[in-house]
């Protein structure tokens, strides 16, 4: 079924060329008001278009939030489908922000609808949640590594109730959170340049050296902007697998719409910071 080459290689080639970022796309109300615009199907659809058409060629990864489409109802959801396809022509890729979880046949059609080549969400990768254990995803593994896609499992979120279920630990000794990234060194042994199966890791967490990050795939780590981490922060916090974060930056680059210059100029600096920190 493999129609492009592993997502983890195609992610290292369009960091490397575009810049270590992620910008988020996240129309929530608050943004849509700073913007002009209304709270309804067309401020969504200025709004994304806009975003597209301003940073589609530029940057690296963009990670559409689903549930601030889905709240239009079916119209929303083709302005998702749009955009979709639109930043992928446009050379960039798409981290598709739904985090899905389940078990079996609904597992299964969770992955269908945004890693086979087919479906209208087709994504370059999907964020999911492993909470139902860690086997419960692998209907999705195994779609995305036959159509070359990736996942991005929740392993170190950001969000202070996290912690009570990823650092709890297990009988051997080992938290959850750990046990994931463990999971995920498996699924891209031998690799190269880089796993496509990925994790999910706050890059507002301080110090992570008690957990190995070295996992041979990427690292989404949301928080850098307006959550209050800094490009700067990386590499204290990653250590040595820095060069794989790929930083999410979303109302950091968004807020400086609806201008298409400014969105550019937002992205291209949050870029070159992340750049510099990374020593990339």
């Amino acid at each position: 079924m493999s129609h492009q080459e592993p997502f983890g290689a195609r992610l290292r080639h369009a960091m490397d060329t575009r810049g270590p970022l992620c910008v988020g796309i996240d129309p929530h109300a608050s943004l849509l008001a700073a913007w002009g615009l209304d709270d309804d199907i067309k401020g969504l659809e200025t709004f994304t278009r806009t975003v597209v058409e301003a940073l589609g060629d530029q940057v690296a990864v963009f990670k559409p939030q689903a549930a601030f489409f889905e709240r239009f109802g079916s119209r929303g959801v083709a302005v998702l489908e749009r955009a979709v396809a639109e930043l992928r022509a446009a050379g960039g890729l798409v981290v598709m922000d739904a985090k899905r979880g389940d078990i079996g046949s609904t597992m299964a059609a969770y992955a269908e609808a945004f890693l086979h080549p087919d479906a209208p969400l087709f994504s370059d990768a999907l964020t999911v949640s492993p909470y139902l254990g860690y086997e419960s995803l692998r209907p999705a593994v195994d779609l995305a590594r036959e159509s070359g896609s990736g996942l991005f499992v929740l392993a170190l979120t950001s969000n202070p109730e996290g912690a009570e279920v990823q650092r709890a630990e297990r009988a051997d000794g080992r938290t959850i959170g750990a046990t994931m990234l463990g999971h995920l060194a498996r699924e891209n042994a031998e690799a190269a340049p880089m796993g496509s199966f990925g994790a999910v890791v706050g890059a507002t967490l301080g110090d992570l050296s008690s957990f190995d990050l070295d996992i041979n795939g990427p690292l989404l780590a949301p928080g850098i902007g307006a959550q209050g981490a800094t490009p700067a922060d990386l590499p204290r916090v990653f250590g040595a697998a820095v060069r794989n974060v790929v930083p999410n930056v979303s109302r950091g680059v968004l807020k400086a719409g609806p201008d298409a210059g400014a969105l550019r100029a937002a992205a291209a600096r949050f870029a070159d910071e992340v750049r510099q920190a990374v020593g990339g």
